[in-house]
């Protein structure tokens, strides 16, 4: 049972008339007053004595942690330090579900892949997770209670903290990462407390970039032929008697290669555009031979008889996939092949089993191509030769094509060339994707 305090005075009051009870009926009793006094001032002083040490043992346990067990008593002081326990455990456990609340809560903003930052009112740093961490080169532990802006001293970082307008995010470069492009913000919250956020936007910048690019380089791409066409028909319109007619059809044909050139560049975007919207390729058993000889075949009519076009079927095998798609794997392959190596080359379509799998390999004893543009082979548009490759009628597309079906099908390009060398593309398959025929 839990005595409350008024109870708990009253029983004290109880206890002590008790004793002046007592020592009234000595007195009348034994009829003499000295031997009542002296009884009366015994039970008090223990009673005083027992309070007194009760007393001293409830300061005692108020200066333990959290979490002590409460002294043991007799009568009203057992049920006081009952009662004190069972709050002194509500608080404990309240205590310890918001402690474990707060440690979530910064494992979380640990785990974000957003920079956070806690500040004062005057810019002092009160807390800072990894990212922060990274994205403006601070340390955690020795930062904390420094100014914001005395460790990042950029001008325009420091003028959007001191202004206090944070209604747009910043744009900043820090100094101390190059290539790193953050997009800050801060959010006043709580009683003139700030957090600082801080989001790497390096990416999306440079998929910006690329799709700038992108638009620039197919309104190139389709200006340069439309000119052509534009201008012949102009001028076959504008002067058609003062033209023979030997001169009109080779006008006519330039019109009608650059119009071709046009419906190809687009028949490569759209398929581009097709391949990244796709989700899963087709599961077509494609017969391997088969398909380098329909290549091969289709180099030839490409080359006009100016290359050696070479087949090496290798071991007999099918694919799993889109016959479509693997189709063009290897087209683009043998028409880059035909386009860049000069008259007399040769090229050599072939099959060629890995250890993970398998390749289907174009290979030529062309110019070859520098290392320093090989990583940048599959990028849209991206030339070696800019004018030699608007001469042959590419695209500038066919490699950013392979890459991404080859990607579908789990496989890979690899490419391997030096200058006065050839080169040697390989579009390489997984084993699961590969049914190799029975001997």
């Amino acid at each position: 049972m839990i005595i409350y305090p008024g109870r708990l005075i009253w029983s004290h009051a109880a206890g002590i008339l008790a004793v002046l009870l007592l020592a009234v009926a000595l007195s009348w009793i034994f009829g003499s007053g000295v031997a009542a006094l002296a009884v009366l001032s015994l039970g008090l002083g223990a009673w005083l004595i027992y309070h007194l040490r009760n007393l001293v043992r409830l300061l005692d346990w108020a200066r333990e942690p959290l979490g002590t067990p409460t002294p043991r008593a007799l009568g009203s002081w057992d049920n006081a330090f009952a009662a004190l326990a069972r709050r002194s455990r509500i608080a404990y456990d309240q205590r310890e579900r918001i402690s474990q609340s707060l440690s979530r809560f910064r494992e979380a903003a640990q785990a974000m892949p957003d920079g956070v930052i806690y500040l004062t009112h005057h810019n002092l740093i009160e807390w800072v997770n990894r990212a922060a961490e990274r994205h403006f080169g601070l340390d955690a532990r020795s930062d904390a209670g420094s100014a914001v802006t005395n460790l990042v001293r950029q001008p325009d970082f420091v003028s959007y903290v001191e202004a206090g307008d944070f209604s747009e995010p910043l744009l900043l470069k820090p100094l101390r990462s190059d290539g790193l492009s953050l997009s800050v913000q801060i959010v006043p919250f709580g009683e003139d407390l700030k957090m600082l956020l801080s989001r790497d936007i390096s990416q999306l910048e440079k998929l910006e970039n690329m799709r700038r690019d992108f638009v620039a380089n197919v309104s190139h791409e389709l200006k340069t032929p439309l000119t052509v066409v534009s201008g012949f028909m102009e001028m076959l319109y504008d002067g058609f008697e003062d033209f023979s007619p030997e001169d009109a059809r080779r006008y006519l044909q330039l019109a009608i290669d650059q119009g071709g050139r046009m419906q190809r560049l687009i028949e490569d975007l759209l398929a581009l555009s097709a391949l990244e919207t796709a989700t899963q390729p087709d599961e077509d058993k494609v017969d391997v031979q088969g398909l380098l000889r329909s290549v091969a075949e289709e180099a030839r009519l490409l080359s006009s008889g100016r290359h050696e076009i070479i087949v090496e079927p290798g071991a007999r095998a099918s694919l799993l996939g889109s016959h479509k798609e693997l189709h063009s794997v290897l087209a683009n392959l043998a028409s880059n092949a035909v386009r860049y190596t000069p008259d007399g080359g040769q090229i050599r379509i072939s099959w060629e089993p890995l250890a993970a799998g398998a390749a289907l390999v174009v290979s030529d004893n062309g110019p070859g191509i520098a290392a320093e543009h090989l990583p940048r082979l599959t990028e849209r548009f991206y030339r070696v030769d800019r004018g030699r490759s608007r001469e042959t009628g590419g695209t500038g597309l066919g490699l950013a094509i392979v890459k991404h079906v080859l990607t579908r099908h789990q496989g890979n390009l690899e490419i391997v060339s030096e200058p006065g060398r050839g080169s040697r593309f390989l579009a390489c398959l997984p084993q699961h994707r590969v049914l190799w025929a029975e001997a």
